[in-house]
């Protein structure tokens, strides 16, 4: 346990003591100071009594009225932990390509819940930190990892960063008893053909170590058909379609 912020023994200040009592030992306080006390002790059980009210009513309630993990016994529940490309940013959330997947798996008569984690500007440090409470809450039989690219625009090295997070992150879901799906990102070729080969070699050698279905597009053939935004680096209302039946085609062989 942390230790308290203020001292837990007496000080040992006497002169503080001795005026602490000259002034709370008196025989006769004055009526007005009488009448504080007063008002002061019935304020006091009053907010007694209305927390003691309000933790009763607390204890009462359901424990799952806040809880957002109480799925079907039989719901396949699939994560998915990404950045801004799965949060859906520059788009509403349901054309977001993760909720896309799930309701046309689902129209398929397959009963499954994506968890969407992803978060605009993680890293795959941020994400390495989240995974193991999502491992733990929702138990998903399927965690696809989308990650990397903001490492790569940030120029973070990659095989001491960004591909030591994901293999990180790989192991501790295979560890858990997940599958694992991964998502290659390509960076804009303005970082340069070393990096950005480097960058995307990295996802096919995690994926070809860990024997994981890998999933890959080209920000060139996506920017050619117009699918990304105007910044070039995120996906239209029509690319998160594209990005999903991609998605979509290559883990159906894992929904077992």
């Amino acid at each position: 346990m942390p230790e308290p912020d203020g001292p837990t023994k007496d000080t040992g200040l006497p002169c503080s003591t001795d005026k602490f009592i000259s002034l709370t030992i008196v025989k006769r306080p004055p009526g007005l100071l009488t009448s504080f006390v007063m008002f002061l002790t019935s304020k006091i059980k009053l907010l007694k009594i209305s927390l003691g009210l309000l933790l009763g009513i607390l204890l009462a309630l359901p424990s799952s009225v806040n809880s957002s993990t109480q799925f079907n016994k039989n719901e396949y529940v699939a994560v998915v932990l990404g950045d801004s490309l799965s949060a859906g940013y520059g788009v509403k959330i349901q054309e977001s390509w993760p909720s896309i997947l799930e309701h046309n798996l689902n129209a398929k008569g397959m009963n499954i819940k994506i968890i969407n984690a992803g978060i605009s500007g993680d890293t795959t440090s941020g994400g390495l930190y989240r995974l193991p409470k999502l491992l733990i809450e929702h138990k998903p039989k399927l965690v696809i990892l989308e990650l990397g690219g903001n490492d790569g625009l940030r120029g973070m090295s990659i095989k001491k960063v960004i591909k030591k997070n994901l293999d990180e992150m790989i192991r501790m879901s295979l560890d858990e008893g997940s599958t694992v799906a991964l998502i290659g990102v390509e960076l804009p070729p303005n970082y340069g053909s070393r990096y950005t080969d480097n960058f995307k070699n990295m996802y096919v050698d995690l994926a070809n170590q860990y024997n994981l279905t890998l999933v890959q597009g080209s920000i060139k053939e996506m920017v050619s058909s117009s699918l990304m935004q105007a910044d070039g680096i995120h996906p239209n209302v029509k690319g998160h379609l594209q990005i999903e039946e991609e998605v979509r085609s290559k883990i159906l062989s894992l929904l077992d």
